[in-house]
C-alpha cells in the first residue's frame, strides 16, 4: 500500500528520500523552513547537483506524488509517517548538535496534542545521530503528547553523494532500529519496493541501528586513511600504492572499494562522523583509538601534500599562479564541505600565490566560502594560463584524458601535483611534465 509520508528537512538527505519514496507511489510532502527554497522546489527545480535527482522530482511533481510547504502543522495532521531528515553539525568538540532535532520533536508533540492527533504516528530519525538519541525523542513524546500513539524508529540512511537516488532505489540493505513491531512492519511495507533483488531489511534495536550508521561511516574512513598512511611509506622506499591496492583489494576478504589514495576524504559525513562517534566513545570511557588514529591521518594527509608544493618552490610562493582543479570533496557532486580542495586552496593564499580554480559544478557553492579571494575559471584549461603549476583535487572524468600539448602550452612550467592519481608517471615523464603524485615515486624535473 501507498503511505502519507513527511519528509522535515530538505537537505540532501531529505531531498532524496522524499523523492524516492514519491516514485514508487507514496504521498510525500517534504518540510523546509526556508522559503526560498521551498518555492524553488515547488516549480520542480533542484537547488543541490545530484546525478539524475532532477529528473525524479520533475516527474513526481508533474504527478503531484510530492508535495512542499513550510506547514509543520499539515505534515503532522495528514501523514502517518514523519521523517525527520534534519542536520546534526558537530559542535567545537566533535558532538554532534541534536539540537534541530529534538526542538522539531517537541514541536511535532506539541501539534498532536493542538490539533487532536488520534491515529498512531511513527517518528522516523534519518538524521544521523549518536546512541541513545530515539530514547531520548520517545521521552520528548512521552512528556508533551503522553495520550498520543508514537513509535520512534531510527532508520539510518547510507546515501553515497554522486549516487545517492540509485543507493536509495537499490539499497544494499536497510536497516531500521525500533521496539515496536507495528513501527517494522510499516517499515518493511515502506521499503518493499526498494528491495525487489534480494536486499535485506534489517529490523534492530534503536541502538545498534544507531551506531551501524557511524559504524559504517568510520568504517569506510578506516580504509581510506590505512592507504593514506601506506602512501607515504610507500614514496619513502620506492613502491606503487596503485599496484599495492590491486594486490590487496582482489582479496575478497578486503574488497577493493575505498582503497584509493588521495589527499584524504571530505564531505558532510565521513570527517562529522567519526568526529562524532570519537566524542561519543570517549564520554562513556571507551575510546576507538583506530578511529582516532583515522582521523589523525586524514588531517596530516592533506598537509603533507600541501607541503609537498610549498618545497618545490623552496617555500618562495609570492608571485607564483597555481592552478587547482576539482573544488568538490569527490566528483559527481557540488558538495565542497570538509573539501581537501578548500585547505589546499587557503593554504597557498597565505603562502602568498594567486589561485586560479575550476570545478565542472562546485563553483557557486566554493564562492560562498572562497569569497573573491580567487580567479574562477569556466574552463580547465582557462584555470592552467600563466599558472606556475596545476594542482588536481578531485577526479572529474573530464581530468582523465586532457589535451597535454595544450596544458603544456598554457602552463609556464609543465609541473603538475596530482592529489588523486589520475594518470601514469611513465606516461607523464613521456609526455614531459614534472609529476607529483600520492604513494608513487615523482618524475622530477631532471628526468624530462
Amino acid at each position: 500500500m501507498s503511505y502519507r509520508i513527511a519528509v522535515i528537512g530538505t537537505g540532501y538527505v531529505g531531498l532524496v528520500t522524499g523523492t524516492c519514496l514519491a516514485d514508487v507511489g507514496n504521498d510525500v510532502l517534504c518540510i523546509d523552513v526556508d522559503p526560498e527554497k521551498v518555492a524553488l522546489l515547488q516549480r520542480g527545480e533542484v537547488p543541490i547537483y545530484e546525478p539524475g535527482l532532477d529528473h525524479v522530482l520533475e516527474r513526481n511533481v508533474r504527478e503531484k506524488r510530492i508535495r512542499f510547504s513550510l506547514d509543520l502543522a499539515e505534515a503532522v495532521a495528514t501523514c502517518e509517517l514523519l521523517m525527520f531528515c534534519l542536520p546534526t553539525p558537530p559542535g567545537k568538540d566533535g558532538q554532534a548538535d541534536l539540537e534541530m532535532v529534538m526542538t522539531t520533536a517537541v514541536r511535532v508533540a506539541q501539534l498532536l496534542n493542538e490539533l487532536d492527533i488520534t491515529e498512531p504516528r511513527i517518528v522516523i530519525n534519518k538524521s544521523t545521530v549518536p546512541v541513545g538519541t530515539a530514547a531520548r525523542v520517545a521521552s520528548i513524546f512521552a512528556e508533551y503528547a503522553p495520550t498520543r500513539r508514537v513509535d520512534v524508529v531510527s532508520n539510518p540512511e547510507f546515501l553515497r553523494e554522486g549516487f545517492a537516488v540509485d543507493d536509495f532505489m537499490k539499497p544494499d540493505r536497510v536497516v531500521v532500529g525500533t521496539s515496536s513491531q507495528y513501527a517494522a512492519e510499516v517499515l518493511r511495507d515502506v521499503y518493499e519496493p526498494f528491495v525487489q533483488t534480494g536486499a535485506p531489511i534489517l529490523v534492530f534495536d534503536e541502538k545498534s541501528a544507531e551506531v551501524t550508521k557511524y559504524a559504517a561511516n568510520a568504517f569506510l574512513a578506516v580504509k581510506i586513511s590505512f592507504m593514506n598512511d601506506l602512501s607515504e611509506y610507500c614514496e619513502h622506499v620506492g613502491a606503487d600504492i596503485e599496484k599495492i591496492r590491486l594486490g590487496i583489494g582482489t582479496d575478497g576478504r578486503i574488497g577493493k572499494r575505498f582503497l584509493f589514495s588521495g589527499i584524504g576524504y571530505g564531505g558532510s559525513c565521513f570527517p562529522k562522523d567519526v568526529k562524532a562517534i570519537i566524542h561519543a566513545a570517549n564520554e562513556v570511557g571507551s575510546p576507538l583509538e583506530i578511529v582516532e588514529a583515522t582521523k589523525h591521518v586524514n588531517d596530516r594527509q592533506v598537509r603533507r601534500f600541501i607541503d609537498r608544493i610549498l618545497r618545490r618552490f623552496d617555500g618562495m610562493m609570492r608571485g607564483r599562479v597555481v592552478a587547482l582543479w576539482g573544488l568538490s570533496f569527490k566528483p559527481n557532486t557540488d558538495d565542497v564541505r570538509e573539501a581537501p580542495a578548500l585547505v589546499i586552496v587557503n593554504a597557498l593564499l597565505e603562502a602568498g600565490a594567486t589561485v586560479q580554480v575550476y570545478d565542472p559544478e562546485a563553483i557557486e557553492t566554493a564562492r560562498r566560502i572562497l569569497g573573491n579571494r580567487v580567479t574562477y575559471c569556466e574552463t580547465s584549461y582557462d584555470a592552467l594560463a600563466g599558472a606556475d603549476a596545476l594542482v588536481i583535487a578531485t577526479e572529474w572524468n573530464e581530468f582523465r584524458k586532457p589535451d597535454m600539448l595544450r596544458m603544456k602550452s598554457l602552463l609556464i612550467r609543465p609541473l603538475i601535483f596530482d592529489g588523486r592519481n589520475m594518470y601514469e608517471p611513465e606516461d607523464m615523464a613521456a609526455d614531459g611534465f614534472e609529476y607529483h603524485s600520492v604513494g608513487r615515486a615523482s618524475v622530477p624535473p631532471q628526468e624530462l
